[in-house]
């Protein structure tokens, strides 16, 4: 049980990361890549996404994914899915969480899934329908995508993230958090939007997932962090991005994340120098993929101790 003072970082490289690039990371790198972050004492993972092989040749080892996740003792191991077909295979992998997106930008909906906001908010009451038949502890996350602004529509107005992350939540969902999918938030508008969900949803507010396309990522989550967002998503050399969201390169880089809350005093339960030496398994399946992060280009400051007091 998180205390008010913790945060949870939910790594989303194995995922939202591999799914970005056009190489496919062979399953047993995947397999060392996954060992290494969950031994850095990472909490939960999103390890894969339960989509058509043929759409998405890079997630075609999804269960045996998931299965070897789980072997990993204190991990929570998710996965998303984006219609009822992914949340079955997911379930029936193990999966201790599903997210679905749900787009905030009929665009974005279209090009994404196929399907229009609210065509996703029936999506998700089959999927709970389902998880509840068979697998009644496995939580369910709706992530509002292009929550704060979208590169095929333009400006998604705030009262439609709202209303359907309430939808979501009323259709079964356990939580719903907001997700910066096209990189488009400022921390003003983090602020407004995260105080907003809290109101309306109280603990079934979730996760915020920032991207950094315009150099926001930590700040948007710091100031997500001053109104009470306590799950944070991340990915390990800030690899990532969304397919059908030109221009938006990559999420929030899981190492400065770290480092921020940790230099401010805000427990992560994440080693960041073992963090930092995940990204040798990373590039090691990925070889010439780029990779972003401040901190593990600087290095840590000189007498860093992890878990003193800030200063």
């Amino acid at each position: 049980m998180l205390t008010p003072t913790d945060v949870l970082i939910s790594e989303v490289g194995p995922r939202d990361g591999l799914q970005s690039v056009k190489a496919t990371m062979a399953t047993a790198d995947k397999f060392r890549w996954i060992d290494a972050l969950a031994a850095s004492g990472l909490r939960e993972i999103e390890v894969c996404s339960f989509v058509p092989a043929h759409l998405m040749p890079q997630m075609a080892d999804a269960a045996e994914v998931v299965r070897h996740a789980l072997s990993r003792p204190g991990v929570t191991v998710a996965a998303l899915v984006p219609n009822l077909r992914g949340a079955e295979a997911a379930l029936r992998a193990g999966a201790h969480k599903l997210t679905i997106p749900v787009s905030a930008s009929h665009a974005h909906s279209l090009a994404n899934v196929r399907k229009t906001p609210d065509e996703m908010v029936e999506v998700v009451r089959a999927v709970a329908r389902l998880r509840d038949a068979l697998a009644p502890g496995v939580q369910i996350e709706a992530g509002i995508s292009t929550a704060f602004g979208c590169t095929l529509q333009g400006v998604v107005p705030e009262d439609e993230v709202i209303r359907l992350s309430v939808a979501c939540v009323a259709a079964g969902a356990d939580e719903s958090g907001l997700s910066d999918t096209t990189g488009m938030a400022n921390p003003a508008q983090t602020r407004r939007l995260f105080q907003r969900l809290q109101a309306e949803l109280g603990h079934q507010a979730g996760a915020a997932h920032m991207h950094n396309t315009r150099g926001l990522g930590l700040a948007n989550c710091l100031a997500a962090y001053d109104v009470g967002v306590r799950i944070f998503d991340a990915s390990l050399g800030g690899l990532g991005g969304c397919p059908h969201a030109p221009g938006a390169s990559g999420n929030v880089v899981s190492e400065d994340l770290v480092f921020m809350f940790e230099a401010m005093g805000v427990r992560t339960g994440v080693d960041l120098e073992k963090l930092i030496a995940a990204r040798a398994c990373l590039m090691a399946g990925l070889p010439g993929e780029p990779l972003y992060g401040m901190t593990p280009e600087a290095g840590l400051p000189l007498g860093w101790k992890q878990g003193a007091a800030p200063v």
